[in-house]
């Protein structure tokens, strides 16, 4: 039985040259899309690159332990906004 693991080779003949430039621009709209996102919501940059760094300092045996008690800290989005307002008092 073989594992679909989602690393098959890409078939270029299973799309149409039509369907893969829809494709293309599909992808070139949600990588914008998702740029402005982001830009708009600077609190998922602090978010994860704060759980980054308590991960990389705490190097925890069970990461999905560590994940699941560092997000559900109910203090969080306290933190992150005092760290918001930190970035942003350092900037001006």
């Amino acid at each position: 039985m073989a594992e679909n693991n989602g690393l098959e080779k890409p078939d270029p003949g299973a799309l149409s040259p039509e369907q893969q430039e829809q494709l293309r621009q599909f992808k070139i709209k949600m990588r914008i899309a998702n740029e402005m996102y982001l830009r708009a919501h600077p609190e998922i940059e602090m978010l994860l690159s704060d759980f980054l760094r308590n991960v990389f300092v705490q190097k925890p045996v069970d990461i999905h332990e560590f994940a699941a008690d560092h997000f559900s800290d109910q203090d969080l989005p306290a933190k992150i906004q005092m760290k918001l307002d930190e970035s942003a008092t350092r900037k001006i």
